[in-house]
């Protein structure tokens, strides 16, 4: 059974992470290509967001792998075959809880160890995209607009990198545009900017009184284009790239670095435990819901729903604990609330197949004492 979850983890787990990863993909290779980025930027970009997704689809996975293996056995009468040999449910859920254990492993490593980093190296990068200016402007054929009320434009570049047919409309003072072209054109580094030094061009800019036009032929021009691109100050002291050693051993300090609450804090570090049990407890619940009722020609569905369900329901308890212990970190054991209700679900359901009559049992006591009063 173990090894069925395994493939069936695997199988859903590639196909979810397939669609988030896609779809993070193309929004992102938009803005790249619009940036003038490489396609090994964009390569190098996405897979830094893998590991963030992966963490999404773990517990869906595991959830869907030990639901659709729990009903091809009962479909396959293994399960009857099973308890008839004298298995309970608590021996066939043994396999389930080692796989959640496996899968709370693989969820642990990420949010410990390979989501911080990923966020930490894809920050840095993002910040040295954002100030490469070559990138941005040397597109030729394009009209491109780097900064608001800027327009550029590049006829051709040579092998040699010397830009041909340049034409910039600098539109930020309304009262008085100006328009730049030449001939030709270089991007030089200087000072730790970039400048375009434009050769054999004219400016042209109107006078807001009469509207008239001015032009002026130059051999030569220098124009700061470092001021055109925005230049984001580069933060590395963020919550989400805390280490879980870091947080663990002192979270105020940690809070203070990175100008967040202490509640944030220690919600940070509570959760990277909690989302590994929630792993396993996706599992039991698919595992134990779907070992209710018994053998229908209309299939399982009903316990399936009955499954999904019941993890929402631990989900919106998750949702609902954060609140407090944000405003009151001294209350993180709340935290682990959702999976002790979970596990709580789980071994009533998995008692509930082990004992078969025990419902009908209460409704016939409860029906005899109202019958009594």
């Amino acid at each position: 059974m173990l090894s069925q979850f395994m493939v069936l983890f695997g199988f859903f787990a590639l196909v979810l992470v397939s669609i988030f990863w896609i779809n993070k993909a193309v929004r992102m290779f938009d803005r790249l290509v619009s940036d003038g980025q490489s396609a090994w930027v964009f390569v190098e970009f996405t897979a830094l967001t893998l590991p963030g997704v992966i963490g999404i689809v773990l517990p869906i996975a595991a959830f869907a792998g030990a639901v659709y293996v729990t009903n091809r056995l009962s479909t396959e009468s293994e399960l009857t075959v099973m308890q008839a040999t004298g298995y309970s449910p608590w021996r066939m859920a043994r396999p389930v809880l080692y796989f959640g254990v496996i899968v709370a492993l693989m969820m642990s490593l990420l949010s410990h160890v390979l989501i911080p980093l990923s966020l930490r190296q894809l920050e840095e990068r993002r910040a040295e995209v954002s100030s490469n200016i070559t990138a941005k402007l040397l597109t030729e054929g394009e009209f491109l607009h780097p900064a608001a009320g800027v327009t550029f434009y590049i006829r051709e570049i040579t092998p040699e990198g010397e830009l041909r047919n340049v034409f910039l409309s600098d539109r930020r003072r309304a009262d008085a545009p100006t328009t730049y072209t030449s001939a030709r054109a270089y991007l030089v580094q200087e000072g730790g900017g970039t400048k375009l030094v434009m050769l054999e061009g004219l400016a042209q800019n109107i006078e807001p009184d009469g509207q008239r036009l001015f032009t002026t032929h130059f051999d030569d021009f220098s124009y700061d284009i470092s001021r055109l691109v925005s230049q984001r100050a580069l933060s590395m002291d963020r919550i989400d790239f805390a280490g879980t050693p870091d947080l663990i051993r002192d979270p105020a300090a940690v809070a203070e670095r990175t100008g967040v609450t202490l509640g944030v804090a220690v919600t940070a570090l509570h959760s990277r435990f909690a989302q590994a049990l929630l792993c396993i407890v996706a599992a039991l619940i698919g595992f134990a819901t779907l070992l209710q009722g018994g053998f229908s020609r209309f299939g399982v569905w009903r316990q399936i729903l009955t499954a999904f369900l019941l993890l929402i329901g631990v989900k919106l308890v998750e949702g609902g604990v954060a609140g407090p212990v944000l405003a009151a970190p001294m209350m993180w054991p709340l935290l682990y609330l959702p999976s002790l209700i979970g596990f709580g679900i789980a071994w009533m359901l998995l008692y509930s197949a082990a004992h078969p009559g025990l419902l009908r049992r209460l409704q016939g006591v409860r029906r005899r004492s109202e019958a009594t009063a």
